[in-house]
């Protein structure tokens, strides 16, 4: 399996989210894997290189944790019997995104740690900025690295700090006086189960409870999978504990919260499912905003709106309702093809999109289409699209993006690639047009972004350069991946 890559059909030229996160506690004393599983199965759309499960019996034998992991979907990683084995009342589950070079089984969460405290299971979205400095540090304290992730890091943090702390949350908090940059963290201990956001709030985490089973997750929606009622969701800076003796416990003290939070704002434009409510604002709502905003900004004459499946749906939706314009569907999405599997270099990734997608001419011949996308980072798909619809017989193309081009890369999380590779460095909006050959191309305003997630602090790093936290001298993110 080395020598090959999974590549997401339609999604080579999106960012990718690194991973989702899950974690549960039945109090009453009930297996929490098969609740962990269909957890991950609602955040599957946040990493679909490798998966994995760890879980405990808090009435068993303390410190005995039993864990799964593998390359590929939820549901290739696991079948029936595998969760059956899975017998304990608390655990933590993760979904991971990787670039190829660290797509690897090791490389696959959660972690779970042996110490002299008992042991560790822990699940990490996110990316830090100061990975090589701490894991120097920790490297001549006698620290042998499994992984090259920074999630590592994490945990073998946490597990040092334990020793010199009371409870394995004031040494989860000990460590986030040390890391930078962004985190959500799913932690399990032999008797609570602990979530913990970075100070700027850059990746979502939230509070969820059904009967007497107490839940975290990436997103609301895979508590909505479960069964679960939204609690709240874990505050930017926060750490809560979870146990049967105290229920929720929340502490703030332990990080100094800058001004403003920073939230990534493309959370609400791509990554994050839309019925999804992150901090409050629904993810439908910041798409639909996005497309009205796009039609009062960038207007054009035309007959029909439709969205690249399935992020450009709900902007297309938006777009319509503000413009009049009719909403339609011009493409047909594979539903079977979720992803393709090649070896690197192979020719085949060029016609891949068609795979996935192809076009409905009946709703296209004849017609003046807008089509909306969330993003163009190289343009190579953009460019294909555009010729699938002049292809099955439509009279102009007209395309606009629910959000402002890419213009640096980001290191706290999200895929965007070096400078060089954005199709928007160095670029005019006509020259990108030129390119991708359609008729007209504009973007979301960047004075737009706040609005549509309604006032809420975000990172506009990936748009404007200027970044919540001074971003590393050295470009790390193919060599420590969250």
């Amino acid at each position: 399996m080395a020598d090959n890559i999974y590549v997401q059909a339609d999604d080579m030229d999106k960012c990718k989210e690194e991973c989702g996160v899950f974690g549960a506690y039945d109090f009453d004393g009930g297996d929490v894997a098969s609740t962990i599983y269909y957890g991950l199965m609602a955040l599957q759309h946040r990493g679909q290189e490798s998966c994995g499960i760890a879980v405990s019996d808090t009435n068993g034998p303390k410190g005995k944790v039993l864990s799964s992991k593998d390359m590929g979907l939820v549901n290739e990683a696991f079948v029936p019997e595998d969760l059956e084995k899975l017998k304990g009342d608390i655990g933590v589950g993760h979904v991971r995104y990787s670039t190829a070079g660290s797509s690897t089984r090791e490389n696959a969460q959660p972690l779970v740690l042996n110490y002299v405290k008992g042991t560790l299971g822990l699940a990490h979205n996110g990316n830090l900025i100061n990975t090589p400095e701490l894991r120097h540090r920790l490297a001549y304290t006698g620290a042998i690295f499994q992984t090259t992730i920074d999630s590592e890091i994490i945990a073998y943090g946490i597990a040092r700090e334990r020793l010199r702390s009371k409870t394995v949350e004031e040494a989860v908090g000990r460590v986030m006086h040390e890391i930078k940059g962004a985190y959500s963290l799913v932690i399990m201990s032999p008797r609570k189960l602990i979530g913990a956001r970075d100070p700027f709030g850059f990746r979502p985490l939230c509070i969820g409870k059904r009967d007497n089973t107490y839940l975290l997750a990436s997103e609301s929606c895979a508590l909505d999978t479960v069964g679960a009622t939204f609690v709240r969701d874990v505050l930017p800076g926060e750490i809560v504990t979870i146990s049967p003796e105290k229920g929720i416990v929340s502490d703030t003290s332990h990080v100094l919260k800058p001004e403003e939070s920073a939230r990534c704002v493309f959370e609400y434009i791509y990554f994050a499912r839309p019925d999804s409510i992150m901090d409050g604002v629904s993810v439908y709502h910041s798409r639909t905003m996005a497309g009205k905003f796009l039609a009062m900004d960038s207007p054009v004459d035309a007959d029909l709106v439709v969205g690249v499946p399935e992020s450009g749906n709900c902007a297309a939706l938006g777009y319509s309702l503000q413009s009049g314009i009719p909403y339609g569907t011009a493409f047909m999405k594979n539903a079977y093809v979720g992803r393709t599997f090649i070896k690197p270099g192979q020719k085949s990734r060029e016609s891949s999109v068609q795979v996935k997608l192809n076009p409905i001419r009946e709703a296209v011949e004849g017609k003046r289409i807008i089509m909306i996308d969330d993003s163009i980072v190289r343009g190579t798909t953009s460019d294909r699209i555009v010729r699938m619809l002049r292809e099955a017989g439509a009279k102009e193309v007209h395309m606009r993006v629910s959000s402002p081009p890419f213009l640096w890369p980001c290191y706290f999380g999200t895929d965007v690639p070096a400078r060089e590779q954005l199709i928007a460095y160095n670029r005019t909006v006509p020259e990108i047009c030129e390119i991708i050959g359609a008729d007209s191309l504009d973007y979301l305003r960047e004075e737009r972004l706040k609005e549509i997630v309604d006032g809420l602090g975000i990172c506009k790093g990936c748009f404007t350069g200027k970044y919540p936290l001074e971003p590393p001298k050295e470009d790390i993110r193919g060599e420590f991946e969250a």
